[in-house]
């Protein structure tokens, strides 16, 4: 049997451009070159190339992240190729993509989540009724962007208006939700239609970071990360319940990363990632390890599960 012929995407054009160009070096590095015959692209100069190569390419390896890359529209490009790849295809790339439709989601599936107030360019700062609804401090975001890219936690009724100005600068659409002080938790899910819930990793952001921002994400040594989490075991059988409904309320296929928080014993979901930061020392393959994959095998099993549907 041949070499499997796989496109790895990474780059594009996103605030997450360079996340996602080093991931994508990592990933090519990890790949079993006796297994796939690999093919670089870069979203924001090789659409053109990727469309004239689709009857070449077995299998598509997306990591992308943020606007035009986690959100659907290179998937939709990708289905209308006839190209399979990892993870989730349009609708649940953009409902996960978009916190406000992903939190409706998560209602309707009786997950909790903080209390949350939607904002639009245009309208108006309402700053005396949100802190009356949800209360100081706040967590202000734009409703689709990753790696906490224009988020803030806001103290001060004075500071809300400067923190919703910073985050338009990233969308149009905001999302204020009350600020839940707890255990910042994270967990994967693995699988199509047999799905497994990854053990459950706590975050602990190092001294002067408040909440996991993007410096803490990437910069070596700002997190620590302990997996498996220092939690019981109902709360970690919880966690795992919550991130396996995210993954199906969203429509999820292959993999996703749900984060939460704990806080005197409640769980609360923030978000999902349908392509989770990939490099070796990234959450998920960190949590893959722990379960007993090794990173090149997660990639494999990646790869299978996009080939299998």
């Amino acid at each position: 049997m041949g070499k499997i012929r796989l496109a790895l995407l990474s780059g594009g054009d996103s605030s997450e451009r360079e996340v996602s160009l080093s991931s994508g070096k990592q990933v090519y590095e990890a790949l079993d070159k006796s297994k796939y015959d690999i093919v670089r692209y870069d979203p924001k100069t090789d659409l053109q190339k990727i469309v004239e190569d689709a009857p070449a390419i077995d299998v598509a390896l997306l990591i992308l992240h943020g606007p035009n890359g986690e959100d659907g529209t290179v998937q939709g490009l990708l289905d209308l190729l006839k190209i399979p790849y990892q993870g989730a295809g349009v609708l649940g790339s953009a409902l996960a993509m978009n916190k406000l439709a992903a939190k409706k989601m998560y209602e309707h599936a009786n997950i909790p989540v903080p209390p949350y107030i939607p904002f639009s360019k245009g309208e108006i700062v309402e700053t005396d009724a949100w802190v009356n609804k949800i209360g100081l401090p706040m967590v202000i975001k734009p409703v689709c962007a990753g790696s906490s890219v224009g988020m803030s936690i806001v103290k001060k009724e004075s500071d809300i208006a400067p923190s919703v100005e910073k985050a338009l600068l990233f969308d149009n659409n905001l999302l204020l939700e009350s600020y839940i002080k707890g255990v910042e938790l994270t967990c994967g899910v693995l699988g199509n239609r047999e799905l497994e819930a990854l053990p459950v990793i706590e975050i602990i952001p190092g001294e002067g970071y408040e909440f996991f921002d993007y410096n803490a994400k990437y910069l070596k040594g700002a997190t620590e990360e302990i997996c498996p989490a220092r939690i019981d075991d109902e709360i970690r059988d919880k966690v795992q319940e919550y991130a396996l409904a995210a993954h199906r309320a969203l429509f999820l296929k292959g993999y996703s990363r749900s984060d939460m928080i704990l806080s005197n014993g409640d769980i609360y979901l923030l978000e999902t990632n349908t392509i989770p930061g990939m490099t070796a020392t990234s959450l998920y393959p960190q949590s893959a390890k722990v379960a007993g994959y090794s990173f090149t095998q997660i990639l494999d099993r990646l790869i299978a599960l996009a080939m299998e549907q």
